[in-house]
């Protein structure tokens, strides 16, 4: 999928009337971005944009994140996990505490 990200008023009008206009190649739109197909005309209509509003607009490929691929199993097992805590209230440092969890920081230190 392509995203499409404006930066400016007069962007996200152009957004906005693209994704109006040209409703099948719109995947989701996200307010003052969008994600289109992976398709010619998406990528005509995304580099139209950029051309019109130059650094207003910004341009990434994306993939879809499959979170088994991804993502080990103890992280995926922390997730779940802490959604499923008795308090609301606990912060997930207190939450992994004490646990087989990862802790946010090596989370934070390792990509995926």
């Amino acid at each position: 999928m392509l995203l499409v990200v404006t930066y400016s008023q007069a962007a996200r009008t152009t957004l906005r009337n693209i994704c109006r206009t040209h409703e099948g190649v719109v995947v989701r739109r996200l307010g003052r971005a969008a994600l289109f197909d992976e398709t010619e005309l998406a990528a005509f209509l995304a580099l139209r944009l950029r051309e019109k509003h130059d650094e207003a607009v910004q341009i990434e490929g994306t993939e879809p994140f499959n979170e088994f691929s991804a993502v080990p199993d103890a992280v995926r097992e922390a997730a779940a996990a802490y959604e499923d805590r008795e308090s609301p209230a606990t912060p997930y440092s207190k939450f992994a505490s004490g646990t087989d969890h990862p802790s946010a920081a090596e989370m934070k230190r390792r990509e995926l």
